[in-house]
């Protein structure tokens, strides 16, 4: 351009999670320019029922959005894209929130996506054998929508069902409140709804099932529009919605996508040149995304469907247009050692410690991990603890909601520097570090001369418009950030780990089965 500075143009990313919302500001060159995050609350009114109020996720959005733009010539601002979790958001006929609670507290109108409370009606669904069952694995999770659906049919029939005229995905919710257009993603009802890319939704299933309400209305109420993730939305940002996020009318927004699924589409179109890897050259369908938030995610994309008992998909075209998507993982991994942390009797001295020092309780644990490791890697710390992590239940590839968490050889001591080594077996450590394990590894066979490519989670992949700079900006962002080797000399004993980690929901059953029996 004759020498001159290329124009700025910016983008801005909105990421709910389970526990905070999170926006990021990067410029045409991938760059992060700002970061901004806000908590957002949860109810848990009763055991397996987690709930949130959609009002406040949109206030948090907001209050992110404002604070990253700050400064910025919105007339710069080219696009706008949300992901958020798989939570399930029910609205009346006015787009009012309804609620999902016995208390009748409509503010509470979202149920989360960690939410077990429709386990009965999860049984009698799978229990139909139908055909669309085999799109998810052959087993359907009470965390998907039709059990939630289901349950509010048959527990909140007059102040929640007869109401509703509206039930979104969240990611579909924030779509339509900041443009007014109902259309939803293809990516959040292929793989949490049973809607087919190919064929649309299929009737009997719903009528088999006992909703076959949303047969009668044309699916009105649970979308009958359905658009690729990235899609730009009717006119993009309505002027309310633009004035409470602190931006301009007309802004492009993107056709949204599940937040674990916005991380597989950033690491599985990584851009890995130039780093010795062996993907390298390698098509696409090579590669492995391993998604670590609250919960964790493997995620692999293929030309064909595969077919595989408990494992979720495959999913066509519900991450990277024109590819089948398999998704296997384990539930609220991340929040699971939020809770053994907190819960540890040594939790007080290592608070006490980690606050001395100015740092998180993570950072500190990491960094104490690296003095009492002496020689050995972190991970054979463990060699005397075995740990079974489905405190949740199993999503994959057992498909069993049922299991419970085990620990094997738990000393009593209230040593912490123990405590430190009860969490080596999780997947993933927060914030810092990923510490090899087998957890994981039951939902696909991770070879170990495959290295992980790791990104820091503000570089994960947004659903884009479609503008050149754009795709500019994606290309740019889609560099490595860091890249983590396994260490071939330890498999060894990570196989003994393996074989142990077997044994023990192997015995778990065993155990069960001797106490349900006469």
């Amino acid at each position: 351009m004759s020498g001159e500075e290329e124009p700025r143009s910016y983008y801005v990313g909105v990421d709910v999670g389970t526990g905070s919302v999170r926006a990021a500001l990067v410029d045409q060159r991938g760059v992060l320019l700002a970061f901004a995050d806000q908590p957002i609350k949860k109810w848990e009114p009763q055991f397996n029922h987690h709930e949130q109020s959609s009002e406040d996720i949109w206030a948090a959005c907001c209050v992110v959005t404002k604070k990253v733009v700050q400064g910025i010539d919105l007339n710069q601002i080219r696009g706008l894209g949300f992901d958020a979790t798989c939570s399930l958001v029910v609205l009346d006929k006015q787009f009012r929130p309804l609620p999902v609670n016995h208390e009748g507290d409509s503010h509470r109108n979202v149920i989360m996506w960690l939410d077990h409370r429709a386990v009965s009606q999860v049984h009698r669904i799978n229990e139909t054998k139908h055909s669309v069952l085999q799109y998810v694995g052959g087993m359907m999770s009470v965390e998907m929508q039709a059990p939630k659906l289901l349950w509010l049919k048959e527990n909140l029939r007059e102040t929640c069902w007869d109401k509703a005229g509206h039930f979104f995905d969240l990611p579909d919710f924030l779509s339509w409140k900041a443009t007014g257009v109902t259309a939803r993603s293809l990516c959040s009802l292929v793989c949490k709804w049973t809607y087919s890319a190919e064929k649309g939704w299929d009737d009997s299933f719903w009528k088999m099932i006992g909703l076959e309400d949303f047969v009668a209305d044309n699916y009105n109420k649970i979308g009958n529009q359905v658009l690729p993730p990235g899609t730009s939305l009717g006119s993009g940002l309505t002027p309310e919605a633009a004035k409470e996020l602190g931006l301009r009318p007309g802004v492009p927004v993107a056709a949204s996508l599940i937040d674990a699924h916005a991380g597989g589409l950033g690491v599985i179109g990584a851009d890995v040149r130039g780093h010795g890897l062996i993907c390298e050259g390698q098509p696409v369908t090579s590669r492995l995304a391993v998604i670590c938030g609250t919960s964790s995610c493997h995620m692999g994309i293929s030309k064909d469907p595969i077919f595989v008992p408990g494992v979720w998909g495959p999913y066509f075209s519900a991450m990277v247009p024109g590819f089948w998507l398999n998704e296997g993982g384990q539930s609220v991994t991340g929040k699971l050692i939020d809770h053994l942390v907190q819960g540890h009797p040594a939790f007080p001295e290592l608070q006490a410690k980690a606050t001395a020092r100015c740092q998180s309780i993570y950072a500190y644990l990491n960094s104490h991990l690296d003095l009492i490791k002496k020689a050995e890697p972190v991970g054979f710390l463990t060699v005397d603890l075995h740990v079974w992590p489905d405190f949740h239940g199993n999503r994959s590839p057992l498909a069993d909601l049922t299991l419970k968490g085990m620990a094997c050889l738990w000393s009593c001591r209230k040593r912490w520097s123990l405590f430190l080594w009860e969490l080596l077996f999780w997947v993933p450590v927060p914030p810092g570090i990923s510490l090899l394990c087998r957890a994981g590894s039951r939902a696909f066979s991770i070879l170990p001369q495959v290295p992980a490519t790791a990104f820091r989670r503000q570089r994960r992949g947004r659903e884009t418009c479609t503008s050149l700079t754009t795709f500019e900006a994606m290309a740019r962002m889609s560099k490595v950030g860091k890249v983590v080797f396994p260490r071939l000399e330890d498999k060894k004993y990570y196989d003994k780990k393996y074989q142990v980690f077997l044994k023990l929901v192997e015995h778990q059953k065993e155990y069960s089965a001797i106490m349900s029996g006469d």
